[in-house]
């Protein structure tokens, strides 16, 4: 039944193809880096990790073009719609839904702005996302409970400043398919919230298509995903085109007249060393990089006791996961990569309460 009502809708939303990409760019904003003052009103909204980070991601197409779906197909054009973290994704309990139903005026309270959903424009309710570089910086929501203070480098302009929301008339989400998936987005906590996204018959949607409030820009934003973890994502995107026509790009294996789209894959390698206030407190000393069978693991700044170490793929995937019940500060440990395909993955250390990652590449 999924399968049908999917196809229908990707039907509904066919037209002749045009040779013109109308595709420009996938943005993924770092929107917010949460500290220990937002955990202090978690009976309200649900508990948040500190070190969260709330990201945004955006379509960014040409003028003209209208988003229409980001999905999932079976066979024969096989095509994951895949959203996942290492941990799990952060839902508020107070107003937070799969979508962004709240009003502003509800957004001031607890960490209802933090919640987890998806989108194809808005923000909330009567208001369009925008990256808050591209916001004016009128009527700026200021939290009621004296959190989501935080002006993290990370995260650019604070969001007492400037909260990448300005009025307007977004489209409403349609989605199709996928229910029990969408359900991890729903007001829980319960760890149903995730780690992983998985449709290969599903979709969100604008059934009349949406396009950005600037209409030269075009900017869409299309979900907002906080989480303590490494976010990963697959997407395929089905945009319209000016004449009336239709694009599709795809993560990987174009079919027919499919766009491979690189943009569409993305990892948060780097940046989730900036999870925690202490940019400078760096755990990791990893060598030699790149390595064909082992690394070597140093770990600085006094850290004794039990350390926990973890090598993630670049699908944001653990394959490989140890513990150190008693590692001394500045010894060495080697790590077997030896049994891993060639390729780039990530390393995450966890000690003493503080989390850290680096890149390696597999020879």
């Amino acid at each position: 039944m999924k399968k049908s009502v999917l196809l229908s809708l990707m039907s509904f939303l066919t037209f002749p193809l045009l040779s013109q990409n109308g595709l420009e760019n996938i943005i993924v904003e770092t929107y917010y880096v949460s500290d220990a003052n937002d955990a202090t009103v978690d009976a309200d909204g649900g508990a948040l990790p500190v070190g969260s980070v709330t990201r945004r991601v955006y379509v960014d197409m040409l003028p003209g073009y209208k988003l229409q779906a980001v999905y999932g197909t079976p066979a024969p054009n096989f095509h994951e719609l895949r959203i996942a973290t290492t941990t799990l994704f952060f839902n508020n309990e107070d107003r937070g839904a799969i979508t962004p139903t709240y009003t502003k005026t509800q957004a001031r309270g607890n960490t209802v702005m933090l919640d987890t959903w998806v989108s194809v424009g808005a923000a909330c309710t009567g208001q369009m996302g925008v990256l808050k570089t591209a916001d004016d910086g009128v009527a700026t929501n200021v939290n009621n409970d004296g959190v989501l203070l935080n002006a993290h480098p990370a995260a650019g302009i604070p969001l007492t400043e400037q909260d990448g929301m300005i009025a307007g008339t977004p489209v409403s989400v349609t989605r199709v398919g996928a229910d029990d998936q969408f359900a991890m987005f729903d007001a829980q906590n319960d760890g149903t919230n995730g780690p992983v996204f998985l449709t290969s018959d599903g979709s969100w949607a604008a059934l009349t298509g949406a396009t950005g409030p600037d209409a030269e820009t075009n900017q869409v934003l299309i979900g907002q995903f906080t989480t303590d973890g490494i976010l990963s994502f697959e997407l395929n995107i089905q945009i319209g085109t000016p004449a009336g026509g239709v694009e599709r790009y795809v993560a990987s294996n174009p079919v027919d007249a499919e766009i491979e789209f690189p943009g569409l894959t993305y990892v948060s390698d780097v940046i989730t060393k900036a999870h925690y206030q202490n940019t400078n407190d760096q755990l990791i000393t990893l060598f030699p990089n790149p390595a064909l069978d082992a690394l070597s693991l140093k770990l600085e700044n006094e850290t004794n006791g039990p350390v926990r170490y973890s090598v993630f793929n670049m699908r944001g995937e653990l394959v490989s996961v140890r513990t150190i019940a008693n590692f001394q500060s500045g010894s060495t440990e080697q790590i077997d990569i030896s049994n891993l395909a060639k390729g780039r993955y990530i390393l995450e250390v966890i000690s003493n309460g503080k989390r850290s990652t680096q890149n390696f590449v597999k020879n």
